[in-house]
């Protein structure tokens, strides 16, 4: 059983593309600030972004990807590769906080020079405002979608955000006190918020790509198998359930009485079946295996089989 398929894949197609096209000018703009500025802050932001970029297009292709159905050689299609995607922007964020860090320490090496704060300013603030936007869109659609590719996407561009909001707090602090090392400090801070951030998208990517249950849906089925069983006086067992990057897979075992047909059977099953698979939209797929009372194996191990 598996739910109906919804055509949500032209919407993520155009937020991501959207995506793309922010990056590229946003990239351009902050790369102009910080010559114009000499900031390492607004450097700092400019290296996050090209970056970004290159994650944007990693995840474009990935998202085509993990949509093309499934064929002779990946029989459960391609979804997968979405949590690589976002593993691959973990990794590309940590590598912008890396690249912060340096600039900050060159700085403090080699001493702190910056002009036009106001342009630097200007500049930052709307790359800020639009990543925002942006951003939030992107996490709910892929909270929305149960895309992983499309949510580290979001969370990349808040990070930006986040790198934004210290260049500026660094820019009025220089303004405000006339003191230039505030530029540095704003770098340093920024870049470990952004290095958590990179680990902790790396760490979700490799939960998928090695199937960890979620713990909320993994109870939220639970609790429908167990309402279900109970109003039809069967019951169940070798739960298991994961989430390939846009689909949720489900299989359980249903033990019905021995004077059941096949028939009787098959229906109750398939009733059940759907209602899981309602619970999992936009896309699950449940799989039950029957089991009469004589022939019941409750110590069965997935691993033994």
């Amino acid at each position: 059983m598996q739910t109906p398929a919804v055509a949500s894949f032209e919407d993520q197609k155009r937020v991501m593309n959207l995506s793309l096209g922010a990056a590229v000018l946003l990239l351009g703009a902050k790369v102009t600030a910080a010559a114009v500025t000499g900031s390492s802050a607004v450097y700092s932001d400019a290296a996050e972004s090209v970056v970004h970029l290159l994650a944007v297009a990693f995840a474009a292709w990935a998202l085509r990807l993990a949509h093309k159905p499934a064929d002779e050689t990946h029989h459960f299609g391609h979804d997968k590769v979405a949590f690589l995607s976002a593993g691959f922007e973990g990794a590309m964020i940590a590598a912008a906080a890396i690249l912060i860090l340096y600039e900050a320490v060159r700085q403090f090496v080699f001493g702190v020079s910056i002009s036009h704060i106001g342009f630097g300013a200007v500049v930052t603030a709307a790359a800020a405002a639009l990543n925002l936007v942006l951003g939030l869109s992107l996490v709910r659609i892929g909270k929305k979608n149960n895309s992983p590719l499309i949510r580290a996407n979001g969370m990349h561009v808040l990070t930006d955000v986040w790198s934004s909001v210290a260049v500026l707090v660094a820019l009025a602090l220089i303004h405000c006190t006339g003191w230039l090392w505030w530029d540095p400090i704003a770098a340093v801070i920024a870049s470990l918020n952004i290095l958590r951030v990179g680990f902790k998208l790396i760490r979700e990517s490799l939960a998928g790509l090695l199937d960890e249950a979620d713990p909320k849906v993994e109870r939220a089925i639970c609790e429908l198998l167990d309402r279900e069983v109970d109003q039809r006086g069967l019951s169940y067992h070798n739960f298991r359930h994961r989430h390939s990057g846009r689909t949720h897979w489900v299989e359980f075992h249903l033990v019905f009485d021995d004077d059941l047909t096949v028939g009787q059977a098959h229906e109750a099953a398939t009733e059940i079946e759907a209602s899981v698979a309602d619970l999992l939209k936009p896309d699950g797929r449940v799989i039950s295996h029957l089991e009469p009372k004589s022939a019941e194996h409750h110590e069965e191990r997935w691993e033994e089989r």
